[in-house]
């Protein structure tokens, strides 16, 4: 067991809870064709996500994926800026321009994901690289799948932060299949952390779909970065219970591999431990999922009543060094 309180064990279960309450929601405005761009769901994988944010302090920075929902709300992110960011409103993180999670705020410790898998690896070894630089104490963090850590971006980055010592902790989130390609098709090991451990690198595996084993790994590799331990590769096995995204109907699964894992969804197992442990009744979770909902549908309502962004606004925020001498131009082809 780590060290957290009662009150840190039920807000575990919060963040999972509106992860996946936040999710279904955008399943339904995805559906009705609200949302803008495609829908990525982290179902079955929102302990992975919680659990290692959680681990995080004030000063820590993280990059994550799209499917790390958990973490981005971790971190301090609300609901209303995931819905106004997948519905394109001008108050969206990022303004409208893009979509899904593609957003960051250095401000709250968060470096906007990239849809290159494999790059985001380099970034945040140069964000750990930063913060060494400055004698500062933060961590840097964040998460790939199975296939992306067949990219030689993954590889060259990860190998750059071992080489350098630098503190950051890469959660690689082994969900069973990198699109429609299962693991074993790609990969003639059959655990992702053996591999870093030809960098040099800590390595660990966990169950990623209890929460509190991910919490408790995730402590380690973030104390032993900050105490300049180095990069620890923390393998998470978990499942990706939907397709690659919204619109994939997600065929290629074996149907009773699909049912084998719903038996592990994290959120009912770690319902049944905080039973079991007596942390918490039918009516405390019960009050914790209506106090989710209030908030889901009130920043849903807002996020929807929310303006979209003015024509104007298309280039601005867009390019370094703008100033009032300085306006982009639109380029248009000739006809």
């Amino acid at each position: 067991m780590t060290g957290l309180d009662l009150g840190e064990r039920l807000e575990l279960y919060r963040l999972m809870r509106l992860n996946r309450t936040v999710e279904e929601r955008l399943v339904r405005l995805y559906r009705h064709g609200k949302v803008v761009g495609g829908l990525y769901r982290s179902l079955g994988q929102e302990a992975t996500s919680v659990g290692t944010a959680f681990a995080l302090e004030k000063g820590d920075v993280i990059g994550p994926l799209i499917r790390n929902l958990g973490a981005v709300l971790a971190v301090g992110f609300s609901p209303r800026d995931v819905f106004t960011q997948h519905l394109g409103r001008a108050s969206a993180p990022s303004g409208g321009k893009d979509g899904n999670l593609h957003f960051g705020d250095p401000t709250k410790g968060m470096v906007a994901p990239i849809s290159m898998l494999g790059a985001l690896v380099a970034v945040m070894a140069g964000v750990a690289l930063g913060a060494r630089i400055k004698r500062s104490r933060a961590v840097a963090m964040t998460w790939i799948g199975d296939g992306g850590m067949s990219t030689g971006a993954f590889h060259e980055g990860f190998n750059f932060a071992c080489v350098r010592r630098l503190p950051l902790v890469v959660v690689a989130e082994n969900n069973g299949w990198a699109y429609s390609t299962p693991l074993d098709k790609q990969a003639a090991l059959r655990s992702l952390a053996e591999r870093a451990a030809g960098y040099g690198a800590a390595i660990d595996r966990v169950d990623g779909n209890d929460v509190l084993a991910v919490h408790e790994a995730a402590v380690r590799a973030v104390a032993r970065a900050r105490e300049g331990g180095g990069p620890t590769l923390l393998e998470a096995v978990t499942y990706r219970m939907k397709g690659h995204a919204e619109h994939d109907p997600q065929l290629y699964v074996p149907r009773e591999e699909l049912a084998e894992w719903a038996l592990r969804d994290p959120i009912a197992l770690y319902t049944r431990r905080l039973f079991a442990q007596g942390d918490a009744t039918a009516g405390t979770l019960e009050a914790i999922d209506r106090a989710v909902l209030d908030l889901v549908e009130a920043d849903l309502a807002a996020a929807e009543a929310a303006p979209m962004p003015a024509p104007r606004d298309a280039l601005t925020g867009v390019y370094a060094g703008e100033t009032a001498e300085f306006e982009p131009v639109l380029v248009r082809r000739p006809r």
